[in-house]
């Protein structure tokens, strides 16, 4: 491995290990680099800057996410999509707290989107990939249609995850969230 290569990786380490411990305003370049044990212009030289450097961190620490929940899932090639979405929100849930620190900065990175170019094409590239693997673990199909339902699942997961972070009283899980999306599917019109 070339020595950029590998510092490049160490800097994303190193950044994962400060978004699970430090909040946003303390994650300073001079921290990445003491965490990564990098030098500090290598931030720029890789990411442009430091919040690029965040940001893809963070879309990392999400894939990784992704690849637990997965995991935990094993093989559920013989059951239904909707079982297969209980079982993935039951594991979205049982991680939730190990990924809180990233889940915030992810949050921060979606507020720095709105005026910076290169953290939107990261973030949005990050959906793009994610959609279909998301698709993929519910059985949702590898098509448009597909990926279009794996868009509204991250959405509903995020969409709760930044409610629970606000505050956790806020969290809908097991039957709870069975019921409700019940009620919801209730209430939208017939395909």
């Amino acid at each position: 491995m070339s020595p950029q290569r590998s510092n490049r990786s160490q800097l994303i380490e190193g950044t994962l290990r400060c978004l699970k411990r430090l909040p946003p305003e303390r994650i300073t370049a001079r921290a990445i680099a003491d965490e990564s044990g990098a030098n500090l212009a290598s931030i720029a030289y890789h990411f442009g800057s430091k919040d690029a450097l965040v940001t893809e961190a963070a879309i990392a620490g999400l894939d990784r996410w992704l690849a637990e929940v997965a995991a935990a899932l094993g093989d559920l090639a013989d059951r239904t999509p909707e079982e297969r979405y209980r079982a993935a929100s039951e594991a979205v849930t049982g991680t939730r707290d190990s990924h809180s620190g990233l889940a915030r900065h992810y949050v921060t990175a979606l507020a720095r989107a709105q005026h910076d170019d290169a953290i939107k094409d990261t973030l949005a590239e990050g959906f793009r990939r994610t959609r279909p693997e998301v698709a993929a673990l519910l059985g949702l199909g590898d098509d448009e249609e597909g990926r279009d339902a794996a868009g509204l699942a991250l959405a509903l997961f995020h969409g709760l995850l930044i409610q629970t972070l606000l505050a956790p009283d806020l969290a809908i899980e097991g039957e709870r969230m069975h019921r409700a999306q019940v009620r919801l599917r209730g209430a939208l019109p017939e395909a």
